[in-house]
Formats: structure tokens, sequence, C-alpha cells
């Protein structure tokens, strides 16, 4: 009797690398993020430049080191999302070499690089192996300076050259690490050597000396790899997404979790330092790349549901982020002239609007509700009102519905209150008025606010309750439909979900004809070549109406390019596990979609088969 071995759907492998770098797999914990082999890496909430000029600050990276031998040989390169450990086996006919590179899952301020050496024939040859790196101790963002070793590692420190704002900080960052010789050689006698690598990332000295105190005392008990992977099996105990019968969408699934996970902190980190998920993850975000680093709605609205659905814990880092940034909201709903707080369509670390073009700072106002909803959906799931008092989370719905009664014009035409000059989630159009969804979203931020108050038994100013209901939602009685905005001519070009998103995420009530119509509408003037997470709404549309064909369709446009890479160039079993740019966190954006109509699967008894033919069992676990 013969077993066909079953592949493990979390680990990634190939013998070769993406010729595109930009596809090398990244390594994050929250923290510290990095591109295996690539010179530079980026800290959580380090960014240099002021204003529309703040990008995340590179920091030169000493594990950017590839393994190579004399001996002609043959590399396997794998991702094991199950551990979080990307390793590269170079195996020749002496020796096998492999190189274990991790950012620690545990202990966020750490990146490990581990070599095992095991001789495979016997001789009395010492063997030698290259590391081959170009690190260089600079930063065009950080101008570091050397200090003396400390216990063996080598130190430097620096801070960023340019604050957010004038008056702001300039982070302070400071390494210390083990250095890396040029070589490493299995000696005569040995059958197999290993060595360990460590780089430690703090923000004081004082701080990096105890952090990497702590590496070395993991790496004298045994205990520095095993703890990662603790932390990160810890994790995967919490949220399991995988089917059968479809292999290339159980990996797109795994990859797109494993991703959203290392962008958010240790379920056992205490430390409040989380600095937002951006769209293009923690690896990326430099100086004109993948969005600077920001954090934009995509946090709120699209990653948020995947991680609050599983971990509670971490979907609170979240509104954590956005309550440490109230200040900076405040400022700028001061500078447009209105009261309470106005959310940056492009976030740092202050909260102040960061966007390098002024118009979506300043019409792209729906970030307000997008913010909001999260917190909204936050109590719902965990009743947890510590958040809103201790944690401070009132203060951010409060000031929200402040902003929204003074952005408001009275129509004393329809009676109603309107929002003018905005830019709905469709970047298509600007300076229209009474957004569908912005209304929507600002309608349900403000009777949040008064549900709150009552809950906390606070005072609610009587105009929260009063612009709520008297704000206008545009609707077309004729057809029927809801039209993107006043004035939105049906079958003009859209670029992404936008009105569609009314019954999913906001939950507006409709009767299921107006939904379909809605979908209808929209469906044949969406943009194919937008942003990957619309189809994802498209298919959640059709779930909610029984509709299995058209949500196969879309559920099948939504993961294609997880799966196909072609369109951008890449075709490559790396590329399943990568989040770059705007493309990449798309996938990772699409898992919650995948994630929740998963999770209505279960609910409602429907068999997977019926949605994906091929696909013959469904597993979610932890909802």
């Amino acid at each position: 009797m013969s077993f066909e071995e079953v592949e493990d759907p979390y680990i990634f492998s190939t013998d070769t690398l993406p010729s595109d770098r930009r596809f090398l797999p990244p390594l994050a914990n929250g923290l510290l993020g990095w591109r295996v082999y690539n010179n530079i890496m980026h800290i959580g909430g380090v960014y240099n430049g002021e204003g529309g000029r703040s990008h995340r600050a590179d920091v030169p990276c000493p594990l950017a080191v590839r393994v190579e031998s004399e001996e002609p040989g043959q590399n396997t390169y794998s991702m094991n999302t199950h551990t979080g450990i990307f390793t590269h086996t170079l195996s020749s006919a002496s020796v096998s070499v492999t190189q274990s590179l991790y950012s620690h899952r545990h202990y966020p301020n750490m990146m490990v690089m581990e070599v095992l050496m095991v001789r495979q024939v016997t001789s009395e040859e010492p063997i030698t192996v290259n590391l081959v790196g170009s690190f260089t101790p600079q930063s065009k963002d950080i101008v570091f300076e050397s200090g003396p070793d400390y216990k063996g590692g080598s130190y430097i420190n620096g801070k960023v050259s340019t604050a957010e704002y004038p008056g702001g900080s300039c982070p302070a960052v400071h390494l210390i690490w083990t250095p890396i010789p040029p070589t490493l050689m299995l000696n005569a006698d040995q059958s197999q050597g290993r060595w360990g690598f460590v780089l430690v990332v703090a923000n004081s000295l004082e701080s990096a000396e105890a952090k990497y105190d702590v590496s070395l005392d993991l790496m004298a008990t045994g205990n520095l790899r095993p703890s990662h992977e603790k932390a990160w099996k810890e994790l995967w105990l919490q949220s399991t997404v995988e089917v059968t019968g479809s292999e290339s969408l159980c990996k797109a699934l795994i990859g797109s979790m494993f991703y959203l996970l290392s962008a958010f902190p240790s379920i056992n980190d205490t430390s409040s330092s989380f600095g937002g998920v951006s769209p293009g993850g923690l690896s990326n975000g430099g100086d004109g790349q993948d969005y600077w680093g920001h954090i934009f709605w995509d946090q709120d609205i699209w990653m948020y549901p995947g991680i609050a659905l599983f971990y509670p814990k971490l979907a609170r880092s979240v509104l954590e982020y956005r309550v440490g940034t109230v200040e900076g909201a405040r400022d700028n709903a001061q500078k447009q002239g209105f009261k309470g707080l106005k959310f940056p369509w492009e976030s740092a670390v202050s909260g102040r609007e960061v966007c390098p073009e002024d118009i979506y700072g300043q019409q792209e106002i729906h970030i307000n509700g997008d913010v909001t909803l999260a917190f909204q959906h936050y109590l719902y799931l965990t009743e947890d009102l510590s958040m809103f008092t201790e944690g401070k989370g009132k203060e951010v719905i409060y000031g929200v519905a402040d902003y929204w009664v003074s952005r408001v014009s009275w129509n004393p035409e329809d009676k109603k209150y309107h929002l003018l000059g905005v830019m709905p989630p469709d970047e298509y159009y600007y300076n229209v008025n009474n957004s569908v969804y912005t209304n929507t979203v600002a309608k349900f931020s403000l009777q949040f606010a008064v549900e709150l108050a009552e809950l906390l038994q606070d005072p609610a100013p009587k105009e929260w309750k009063e612009v709520a209901d008297q704000l206008k939602i545009p609707f077309d009685e004729e057809s029927q439909y809801h039209p993107e905005y006043d004035g939105y001519i049906k079958g003009h070009p859209v670029k992404q979900a936008d009105t569609v998103m009314l019954g999913y995420p906001l939950g507006l009530e409709m009767s299921p004809e107006i939904r379909r119509n809605d979908l209808e509408a929209y469906e044949p003037v969406t943009d194919p070549d937008g942003p990957a997470m619309t189809w994802g709404m498209f298919a959640i549309g059709w779930l909610e109406l029984g509709r299995l064909r058209k949500l196969n369709i879309y559920l099948r446009s939504a993961s294609k390019t997880s799966r196909d890479r072609s369109r951008y160039g890449v075709n490559h079993p790396m590329a399943l596990v990568q989040l770059t740019s705007s493309q990449g966190w798309g996938d990772s954006c699409k898992l919650c979609s995948l994630v929740i109509l998963a999770s209505e699967f279960r609910r409602n008894a429907w068999p997977f088969p019926r949605i994906f033919p091929r696909t013959y069992r469904s597993s979610v676990s932890a909802v």
C-alpha cells in the first residue's frame, strides 16, 4: 500500500526566488518589518518627513545576508506560514546548509538569522560557506553613529531627520546585533554546526541593551526559536480558515491570514505601541513607495473585520491606535474650520493629515465614519465597555459626532441636512454633494454616539440625534436604487465598491429588491482594474440574496489575483505569500470577505461545493 504525500498548505516552496525583489517574502511581527535579503527594514511608528513627505524611515538591516558555496548545489526556498520562518536550504555533495530567518513573534524587538550546516559525506576536510551581504550602517532618513560594542554586539544609534509636524518629536533608533562573519566553517571533526545571529531594535540604549540581554539568554537556553514558534502556534490556534479541494484557494487564504497577523502585535503584547496597519504592510512604505507606510480606511474597514472575528484583543489595538491620534484629529478639524475630530485620510503617528495631495484629506471625510464603525463593531462583538471608558474610546465617538454636526448644512428645500463638497470612496469623483456612503456612515456614527452616551450615562447633545434623523440618504424612487451621490448619472463608470457597501459592511436596512438593484446598477460600470477588494463586496451582496451563481463569479474574481500574478508580471509560488503595494494588501482585504462568507456558510448550512464545485470541505474555527 502506498500513501500519496500531502503537501502542507502552510508551506510555500520554490527552487528560485522571484526576479522582482518586491515579491520577496516579508517577515513582520507588528513592530519590525523586513523583506528577506533587503538591505533596509522598517519599524512600526517610525516615520521621517513633515506632512505629505512623511514616510516610513529606512533602517539598515544587518541580516541581509545570503548563503553561498563554491561547490555547486541545489537551492530550496520555503516560507512556513505556520511558524513564520523563511528558510533557504543549499544542498551540495558535501554539505547541506539551512539558513533560517524570522521576525520574532513573542519578542517583537528581535529579528533572527540561524544557520545549520550538516556534513553529507565522511571527510576529514573542513567545509566553508560564504555569508554574502552588503550591509552599511547608513540610511537616507537617519544619521547613524557607532557606539561601543555591547557584550560582543555591534551598536549604532540615530534619530530621524525630520519630524512629522513642526515641534513634533524625531524618534530615536538603536540597533545592537551579533556581528556576522564573511564565512562559516564546519571543522574536520564536526558532523554539523549551528550558528545564531540576533538583531535587536529599540528606541533607547537602555532598552536595546536589556532586550539584547534577553536574546542572549534565549540563545543560551535554546529557547530563542521555540519561543517564536510557540507564539505563532498560539495565534493559529485562534483562527483557522482552510478549504480542501482547491489548493490554490486554500493557500491564498492561509497566506493572506498570515500577513494580516504579521501586521499586528503579539496577543501577549502589553506595550500599547502599535503603529497601525498600512496597506503595504510593515516591510514596505519607504519614500514614494506603497503609500509611504501610511494608515488608511483600509485598516478600519477592510482588514479589521477578519481580525476582529478571531482576535478581539488585536482588534482593540486598532482602536487604541486611533485613540492615540485624537489630538492630531482635533487639529485637522480645527484647520478645516470645524469642531470635534477629523481623522486623517492618511495617518502616521500624530493623527495629523499626511496625505501628499490635499484634496483627499479635505474631502474624503468618510474616514471619520469608517473609524467609528470599527469601534461600534468592537462593542457589539465583545461588549467591552472598558475600551470606551478607561480606553478613552468615547472621546473618538463623541468627537466624530461633534465634527458631523458642525460639518453638515441645513437645506430648507428638502428639510434635510446635507454634506457638501466631498469625495466618496469612488475616487473618480470629487467635490460632490451627499455621497450616499459618506452620509450613511455619518448617520450611523451619530446614532452610535447617542447609543454609547446612553450606555455610559453621559449627556448627549440633542443635535447628534437631530442630524442623524434628518441627514439625507440619496435614493432614486423611480429606479428604486441608491445613486452614488447627488447628480450621479446612472451608468457612469465607478472606480470601486462604494454604494454596494451600504449592505455590507454598513448594514443599511433595505429590501432585497433595492439591494439587488444597487448591485445590478453598479456591476457593469465598475472598473475591472480597480481595487481588488471590490469583488468581495459584490460577492457578499449576492450571497445575501442567495444568488449562488453570481456569488461564485465574484468570489472567483476576488481570489483570482491571489492565484495568478501574471497581470503584474509575476507568476511565482512565493507571490502567494507576498504583501506589497495596493494589490498585495488587496489580497488580504479579500480575505476578510472570504472569512465572513465562510462564516455565513456555516451559519446558514450552505454547502461549500455549491460555491466552489471543486472544493469539498471547508474549515472555519475559533469563530
